[in-house]
Order: structure tokens, then C-alpha cells, then sequence
């Protein structure tokens, strides 16, 4: 490993968790949700077709923090079994090599957690009993003086944020709490959580955060929306810090996220299961004056494995790895459009599935049924219907037919490539120790729960004790 430059830059990576990239104003969205993000992309380049192929948190960060996919990680399940593999380095293990030092915030526990120097926790969750929530606020306040600390060193630095807002609970704190709501959310003729409220494994979660009394959706998502605000507005404390010390322009800055959130799409209310879009779908942003172009957009297709690639190129480094993603350098030069636009997606929280997105189609195959009762076959078409409202599995089985056979012809590639079995197979999902799958949406659906029926039954009643 041989660095090119004189002095190694710096690295400050924020993974935002549960950051769906339409919800960012920078990213079209009507709200303006992320005004200092917006600004501070003008100085990068930003990735409109960003994705997170392996769901959820566990498997997203270990495809962000390594450079490889799920097969050579062997990390798909959200609740993995053991360490990493030892063959696969993490970000920090690379720098280390290199003479840097490293910190995490916000994310010990995580296979892909693995290597870095000093672990610093903060407060990230919260209850509607504990009231307003401020997670990135927390964040700062111990990131704060250990950025004051890194940059007091003569070794370079990587510092990892992980940021738990906007994942739920979604309790911003005043004003970001009526920033983009201004109605009535206990309206009795408003009927749109119901459904929410009614859905057994998550009701009582849900009831521990949410309003008492609630009834419109809209609320929620609002809430959604201001976590994000908030968290935004306490990131450019970060970027003010960086700049007050006369090192911003000398630090590189990622900023992504390890998934998106369902909210109330697809019936799969405030979570981050599914493999649609709204999951997929994940902010990228890079800034490196002098070696990532300012103001540029980047349309084609990038998915996680190409991040950790992409920072060598940047840092000057060559750390002998075959990664499994490329570095996005070309891309945005205008070399190439994409280094692929078609990839293998898996998820394995409360249900195991799995399935091939190309620029047109998603193909998502159940593997055990789940608890929302989906079909075990779905089949949608992005051009016509992207918000993949419409299954066509039944009236399109040609489609269907190819797209499976080119899912399984990868999977068979990457098994023979890796020397190693496609994990989604055999990790375990949320079915329980010793159970096996769930044999049925029915079993699925009453056995899974998350939440204290008792701490929300009181929380409901507006009771504080």
C-alpha cells in the first residue's frame, strides 16, 4: 500500500440511518428538508441513482463500510450471527495500514463495525414518554470535541457519524416538530391510521412514540420530514466546525445512509423492510475539493460496494483489494454512465426475500411469506409505474421468467466466484431460534412483535407513570 499524496486527507463519513434520498430537498423533494445538504452538495458531486442493494441496517452498512457485496461479506440478516468474516477488511482496518487513526460514533454491535480505534456511543432513540427527542444534537455534542481532539493529531483521521435521525422514533424536537404540519392530527374523521394502528406485530412499537389519539398519517410522515430537517441543521454545525479550524476544504466528506424508510407506502407502515424503492433508494453525496468536482450530478446507476473503492482513488491509495464495487471516478469525468445498472437485491429482517432490479423492471421473490400477506411473486415496471404500485407477476410471466433466470444465473456466478453459498439461503430471518421459515403469512403475522403492550397501553391513555 503506497500513498501518492504527501498528506492524507482526512475522511468525515456521515451514515445517516433510515435517509430515503426523495425526502431530501436536494433530491427533488417539494419540502426543503435539507437546506444546508443542498448547499453543502454544490461543493461535491451528488449521485441521483444511489442504491442500497442488501437490506437493512446490518447488511448496508457492511456493504458501505468494505467495498464488497453479500456474498463476499456474508452478511444479508439483519440479525447476523458472529463477526464479519476475517478475510474482509473494514475501512478502518485499510487506513489503519495507512497511518490513520479512527473514531465511530453511534455504532457498535455492527459486524462491519469491526477495526476502528475508539468506539463513542450517544443517546439515538427515544419515546413519546420521554418526550421530544433530540438524537443529532446528541450526536454532536460527543462528536464535537472528538473532531476537536482528531484534528489536535498529526495522523490523519476517519471519523464515522452514524446518525439516527430520521430513523423512528420520528420526535424532532420544536420547531422542526410543526415545520411542515399544521393541521389537526387527532382529526376523528381522518381514518388513515387506522390500519397502522390495527397492524399486530408493530402496534404497540408504534404506540410508545406516536401520539395518543393519533389518526392522520400525514402527521407522521411530517414528523419524518422534520427528524430530517433537524438533523440537516445540526450536520452544518459539523461542516462549521470543519470550517471554523480551516480544514473543511482539506477533508473528504461522504454522506449516505444504509437504507431509506417504507413510511406509508406499500402497506408497510414507518419501517424499512421491503426491497421497493423507497428502501433502495439512498442519498450520496461526496465532497473533495481538487479531486471531486463542485456542483456536478451524476445520473448513473452507483450502488454501496463502489464507496469504499472510490475513497482509495481519492486518498491516493492501493490497498491490494479486489473489491467488489468500482470507484465512481469515471462517472462523474463522463467516461462511462454506469459500472452496472442492473443488481442482485436481498433483504432478510422480518421475512426473507430476494430479487433483480434492472432499469425498468424489480423482481422481488419471497423466500418465506410474510406478514404484510405479499404475493410470493412480484413484478413491477419502473418506467410506467415507479412507484411500484401495480404487480404484474401474473400478466407478465415472460418477464418474470427472465429476469429470475438472470437473478439465478448471477447468484451462480458470484457463488463461483466467491467460493462461498449465497447467504440469504441459510441466515436466519425473524422466525426464531430452532423454528425454521414461517410456513405461512398468518404465522408470520402473529408471531412477530416489537413493543411493550403494556408501557403503550399506558403511553395511550396519557399516562406518564
Amino acid at each position: 500500500m503506497s500513498p501518492r499524496r504527501k498528506r492524507l486527507p482526512n475522511i468525515l463519513f456521515l451514515g445517516i440511518d433510515s435517509l430515503r434520498a426523495d425526502h431530501m430537498s436536494c433530491y427533488g423533494y417539494h419540502r426543503l428538508t435539507t437546506p444546508y445538504m443542498d448547499r453543502f452538495a454544490q461543493g461535491g458531486t451528488l449521485f441521483e441513482r444511489h442504491y442500497s442493494p442488501h437490506i437493512p441496517t446490518t447488511s448496508g452498512y457492511a456493504n458501505m463500510l468494505t467495498g464488497m457485496d453479500a456474498f463476499t461479506t456474508q452478511v444479508v440478516a439483519l440479525r447476523h450471527k458472529g463477526p464479519m468474516r476475517e478475510e474482509v477488511k473494514t475501512l478502518p482496518e485499510i487506513l489503519r495500514e495507512a497511518g490513520y487513526t479512527s473514531t465511530v460514533v453511534g455504532f457498535k454491535g455492527n459486524p462491519a463495525s469491526r477495526g476502528f480505534d475508539n468506539y463513542i456511543d450517544y443517546k439515538g432513540w427515544g419515546s413519546w414518554n420521554e418526550g421530544r427527542s433530540p438524537k443529532a444534537q446528541n450526536l454532536n455534542e460527543v462528536a464535537i470535541p472528538e473532531l476537536e481532539r482528531l484534528t489536535k493529531q498529526k495522523q490523519p483521521w476517519l471519523l464515522f457519524l452514524r446518525h439516527m435521525d430520521p430513523h423512528s422514533p420520528y420526535l424532532p424536537p420544536a420547531p422542526y416538530e410543526r415545520m411542515f404540519y399544521h393541521g389537526n392530527e387527532c382529526d376523528p374523521r381522518n381514518k388513515s391510521m387506522e390500519p397502522v394502528m390495527a397492524f399486530k406485530p408493530f402496534c404497540d412499537y408504534f404506540a410508545s412514540w406516536m401520539p395518543p389519539g393519533i389518526t392522520d398519517k400525514d402527521y407522521i410522515i411530517a414528523q419524518y420530514d422534520g427528524a430530517v430537517a433537524y438533523m440537516d441543521a445540526c450536520i452544518q454545525t459539523l461542516f462549521t466546525a470543519l470550517e471554523a479550524k480551516g480544514i473543511l476544504d482539506e477533508t473528504l466528506v461522504v454522506i449516505t445512509s444504509d437504507h431509506g424508510e417504507t413510511l406509508y407506502d406499500h402497506d408497510c407502515y414507518f419501517d424499512h423492510h421491503g426491497i421497493y424503492d423507497v428502501t433502495l433508494h439512498v442519498p450520496l453525496i461526496i465532497r473533495y475539493p481538487g479531486k471531486v468536482p463542485a456542483g456536478k450530478r451524476v445520473s448513473g446507476y452507483s450502488w454501496h460496494p463502489d464507496l469504499v473503492p472510490t475513497l482509495m482513488e481519492l486518498i491516493g491509495l492501493e490497498p491490494g483489494i479486489a473489491f467488489d464495487g468500482a470507484t465512481l471516478s469515471p462517472l462523474w469525468r463522463g467516461e462511462i454512465p454506469s459500472h452496472r445498472s442492473e443488481f442482485y437485491l436481498t433483504e432478510c429482517t422480518w421475512m426473507r426475500k430476494h430479487g433483480w432490479r434492472t432499469p425498468q423492471w424489480k423482481l422481488i421473490v419471497a423466500l418465506e411469506p410474510d406478514f404484510h400477506f405479499k404475493p410470493p411473486v412480484e413484478l413491477y415496471d419502473l418506467i410506467a409505474d415507479p412507484d411500484e404500485n401495480v404487480n404484474l407477476a401474473e400478466t407478465e410471466p415472460d418477464v418474470v421468467a427472465c429476469l429470475r433466470q438472470r437473478m439465478e444465473q448471477y447468484i451462480a456466478q458470484r457463488e463461483r466466484e466467491t467460493g462461498l453459498p449465497n447467504p440469504i439461503y441459510s441466515q436466519p430471518g425473524w422466525a426464531g431460534e430452532g423454528k425454521g421459515p414461517f410456513t405461512s403469512s398468518e404465522e408470520a403475522y402473529n408471531s412477530l412483535h416489537i413493543g411493550d403492550p403494556t408501557q403503550a397501553a399506558r403511553l395511550q391513555a396519557g399516562e406518564k407513570k
